[in-house]
């Protein structure tokens, strides 16, 4: 019988252990500033800083069609730690961040904390927040 309760409480604790273990959370991003319609949005959600905002290294990625002068997208199952994310308007749903020649994007972008770069490209500390519960984050889209 000893050996029988000792063989419960273990399973007992490792059962707790795994539940707590591997508790996730969602991130809803809204996109503000939407000033039409054309094509989607591609959010971009990271979380190494050696990818951060290089498009197809992301953690996760979804293309939403553009519906108002908002748009949401909740990103599911996400476990502790630093994220950013990296949104761009499709507008020509050519599947590309449009630049100019200097590199300049032409086409509308955001980073999350609302960063808005001067020269080059944002860090990943400087866009990146702690999710350690569910949350919602608010974006601008810069032209």
């Amino acid at each position: 019988m000893k050996y029988f309760c000792l063989i419960c409480f273990s399973i007992v604790t490792i059962s707790f252990q795994s539940f707590f273990g591997q508790q996730t959370f969602d991130l809803t991003v809204i996109v503000n500033g939407l000033k039409n319609n054309d094509g989607v949005l591609q959010f971009g959600l990271y979380d190494d800083s050696d990818k951060f905002p290089v498009v197809g290294e992301t953690l996760k990625m979804v293309r939403v069609k553009t519906l108002g002068n908002s748009q949401k997208y909740t990103f599911s199952g996400l476990k502790k730690g630093a994220y950013a994310v990296a949104i761009y308007q499709d507008e020509n749903n050519n599947d590309n961040c449009d630049k100019n020649f200097f590199g300049i994007p032409v086409e509308p972008y955001a980073f999350s904390n609302d960063i808005r770069p001067k020269l080059s490209v944002p860090s990943f500390e400087d866009c990146s927040f702690q999710l350690n519960e569910s949350k919602t984050v608010s974006i601008r889209l810069v032209y």
